[in-house]
C-alpha cells in the first residue's frame, strides 16, 4: 500500500485543518494511502526538515497543509532530491495563491483534499534560487522591490483577523513610499539597466490574488514570466495597477517589460538594498540568480477547473492511464 504523510500547521486557518484531520485522513486513506500526519512546530524549518525526511523514507505523497508559506518549505524539502514523491496541497493560509493556481477549494480544507479522488496531477515547474553558496527554492513568486515588503510587512494577528483586507490595507501604505532602486536584470534574450520601482518572477498566474497580473502563465513550461516596472510616480504605479486589474491590460505599458525566461539575474547597482520575498516570506537580498525547473514536482490539481492554455505538455494522469490500456 501506499503511503501519505500530510505535514500541517496547527495554527493556519483558524485551525480548521486540526479540526477536520479525521476526515481528511479518511480521504487519503481512501484514495489507497496509509496516511499519516505531522503538526509543525515554530522551530524554523520544521515542515522542510519532515518533508525531506519522508521523501527519503519512501513515502508516495506528502501533502502540505497550510498557508503558502508551509507549502514554500515542504517544497524547499523536496527539491533538492533525486527522486522526488508527488505533493498535494490544503490551503488554510490567507491569500492561498498556489491553491489557486491549482484550481483547489480555498476555504474548505476537506474539499481540497477530496480532489486526490478526481486523479488528476500536474507537473510543476518550481524556481531555484542561488546567492553565494545557498540554494533555495520557490513555487510561486519571487518579488523585488518596496511594494514586495507588503507580505511580510503585515502582522500574522492582523492577517488572521482581516484576510486578504490587510494586505490591500497595507499596499496602499506602502505604494505612497515607493522607491526605485537601480539594478541590472539579465534574462535569457537580453538584459535591463535602470531604476526600477519592482520586479516580480512568477511561476503562476496567481499572484497577491489577482489572476491578471500574469494573464498568459504557463504552469509548466520552464519559463518564469519577467516583469519588470521601470521608474514610476505615483500616478503611474496607480494606472499601472488599474490595468493590472482590468483583463491584463498591463503588458503594453511603456513603464513595463514583460518576458518570458528561463534564467534571470539580478545585481542591485550602487549599493541599493533590493530584499526578495519569496512565496509571501522574506528570502534574502539581492544579488540573486534564478533558474526555472520544468516539471520538477508533480502536484495534485483539479485539472477539469484550469483552462488547457495554462499548461505546455503535462496531461491528467487518468487520461495518460488510458492511453498505456489502450496500447496493450
Amino acid at each position: 500500500m501506499k503511503r501519505a504523510r500530510i505535514i500541517y500547521n496547527p495554527t493556519s486557518g483558524r485551525e480548521a485543518i486540526k479540526r477536520e484531520m479525521l476526515d481528511i485522513l479518511a480521504v487519503y486513506e481512501k484514495a489507497g494511502y496509509e496516511t499519516s500526519a505531522f503538526a509543525t512546530t515554530p522551530e524554523p524549518l520544521s515542515a522542510s526538515r519532515e518533508a525531506r525526511r519522508a521523501a527519503e523514507a519512501g513515502f508516495d505523497l506528502i501533502v502540505a497543509a497550510g498557508g503558502d508559506g508551509t507549502i514554500n518549505e515542504v517544497v524547499n524539502g523536496l527539491s533538492p532530491l533525486t527522486k522526488r514523491p508527488m505533493m498535494a496541497v490544503i490551503p488554510a493560509g490567507t491569500t492561498n495563491d498556489y491553491a489557486r493556481a491549482l484550481k483547489l477549494p480555498r476555504d474548505e480544507p476537506l474539499e481540497a483534499a477530496k480532489v486526490i479522488l478526481q486523479n488528476e496531477t500536474i507537473k510543476m515547474d518550481i524556481g531555484k534560487i542561488e546567492k553565494d553558496n545557498e540554494i533555495k527554492y520557490f513555487m510561486n513568486i519571487a518579488a523585488l522591490g518596496t511594494i514586495s515588503e507588503v507580505t511580510y510587512a503585515v502582522p500574522s494577528l492582523m492577517k488572521s483577523l482581516y484576510g486578504y483586507l490587510a494586505y490591500l490595507v497595507k499596499g496602499a501604505e506602502l505604494i505612497t513610499r515607493v522607491k526605485a532602486v537601480n539594478a541590472k536584470v539579465i534574462f535569457d534574450d537580453g538584459e535591463y539597466s535602470g531604476k526600477t520601482s519592482m520586479i516580480f518572477l512568477a511561476l503562476t498566474n496567481s499572484v497577491g490574488g489577482f489572476e491578471s497580473i500574469v494573464p498568459d502563465a504557463k504552469l509548466d513550461d520552464g519559463r518564469f514570466t519577467l516583469l519588470i516596472i521601470k521608474e514610476a510616480n505615483l500616478a503611474q504605479m496607480l494606472q499601472m495597477v488599474a490595468q493590472m486589474i482590468n483583463g491584463g491590460k498591463h503588458i503594453d505599458n511603456p513603464k513595463l517589460i514583460y518576458k518570458k525566461t528561463n534564467k534571470v539575474e539580478i545585481l542591485p547597482l550602487d549599493n541599493d538594498q533590493m530584499k526578495v520575498n519569496l512565496d509571501g516570506e522574506y528570502g534574502g537580498d539581492a544579488p540573486m540568480k534564478f533558474t526555472d525547473l520544468q516539471q520538477h514536482i508533480e502536484f495534485v490539481a483539479n485539472r477539469s477547473g484550469m483552462s488547457e492554455n495554462s499548461v505546455s505538455v503535462a496531461k491528467r494522469k487518468f487520461v495518460e492511464e488510458a492511453e498505456k490500456l489502450d496500447t496493450k
